[in-house]
């Protein structure tokens, strides 16, 4: 099979769209299929083995880090000469929009991947008053499309309310190696918690839509300190508000597993998730999470088993979450061991196959439809 991506964000830029994008491409490589990158740059050249076309791009005001890829006739002349049985939309806003329009012209299936709950990103970055025109272009986007994948049973129903149609869900893979319990490390802990103090982590962007400013609620808490891993716009503020807790940067790699692994309770603050990817990590790295209750986080939490959901404009309610569990040592190890069963079967390969299995459906449908 002959992929296309068009996705709205791509190396080096990390994020969940990237290792999405990223996890799938592996998957195809390893499976033998084909593939192409249309992304915004700067980047590399290829990756996997597929070669990756980089677009006209500009920072977003509000997230210089972000590059947001600009719509260019050059998307259709990638596709048009790379010639693809199937166009994969990586969470489509911008650079997508030349590239279903490109799809529907080639007569080329499309498969838009839902990722992004831009309103709520908006919102939170200031925008108010902007959700009825930001819907009104996604659903006009994904429309176009063959298919829209949602990644949670919540996101599902939100598109299906907003009026867009030909949705099924796809969820996420974890890598259960990368995220495993074996990676706690005694030396960082340590380092960051000197007089046995229990560690309370979060790992993700420090920005407004993510709502970080509800960890400096979690300060002076007993016996806890607080971790923080992750960078930016809103790092400085948080690192004035939150002076005794541990701010470990940015990490990748094993740096990011030991970091996970390492923790006690694991804390999330975002209410705009489509997903999160970063609890299923935590609860693969068998640590229980507390996070709201809202979006892709309903899916991945079972209340009291793996971890806590608080309601998510209760900063109190979170606080008292974080403190029932570091007040709980028993109640951590018994969390923590259901944790990590229960993503024991949620790995990239079985998800990648289930996209192929969307991709085989779309391809059908198309073939239908002009024998017809």
């Amino acid at each position: 099979m002959r992929i296309a991506f068009v996705t709205e964000s791509f190396l080096p830029r990390i994020n969940g769209v990237t290792n999405s994008v990223c996890r799938v491409l592996d998957h195809l490589a390893a499976g033998g299929h084909e593939a192409l990158v249309v992304a915004p740059g700067p980047g590399p050249d290829a990756y996997a083995g597929f070669p990756v076309r980089l677009m006209p791009s500009v920072a977003l005001p509000m997230y210089p880090s972000f590059a947001l890829g600009l719509p260019t006739p050059r998307v259709e002349e990638v596709l048009r000469a790379f010639r693809p049985d199937v166009v994969h939309l990586a969470s489509p806003v911008v650079l997508g929009a030349p590239g279903v329009a490109a799809a529907r012209r080639l007569g080329v299936p499309s498969v838009a991947i839902f990722q992004t709950d831009l309103a709520g990103f908006a919102r939170r970055h200031g925008f108010r008053g902007t959700d009825t025109a930001i819907w009104s272009w996604l659903r006009r986007l994904h429309s176009q499309a063959d298919l829209t994948l949602a990644p949670s049973t919540d996101t599902l129903s939100q598109l299906r309310s907003r009026g867009i149609p030909r949705t099924e869900r796809w969820a996420r893979g974890v890598d259960l190696e990368r995220f495993h319990p074996r990676h706690r490390s005694e030396e960082l802990r340590r380092e960051l918690a000197p007089n046995g103090e229990v560690l309370v982590g979060y790992v993700g962007r420090l920005s407004a839509d993510k709502r970080v400013h509800l960890l400096t609620r979690l300060a002076g808490l007993p016996g806890v300190r607080l971790v923080v891993v992750g960078d930016g716009p809103a790092e400085p503020r948080l690192r004035r508000q939150l002076r005794s807790a541990a701010f470990l940067g940015f990490r990748t790699g094993d740096a990011l597993s030991q970091a996970l692994a390492s923790l006690d309770v694991f804390v999330h603050t975002g209410a705009n998730e489509t997903f999160c990817q970063a609890i299923q990590e935590a609860l693969a790295a068998g640590v229980p999470v507390v996070a709201p209750a809202a979006g892709g986080p309903l899916d991945l939490i079972e209340d009291g088993r793996n971890g806590l959901l608080y309601p998510p404009q209760s900063a109190a309610e979170l606080r008292a979450a974080v403190a029932y569990l570091v007040g709980s040592p028993e109640r951590r190890e018994e969390m923590g061991a259901w944790a990590r069963a229960s993503v024991r079967g949620r790995t990239w390969a079985s998800v990648c196959d289930q996209l192929l299995g969307h991709y085989a459906a779309v391809l059908g449908r198309t073939a239908g439809r002009t024998a017809a």
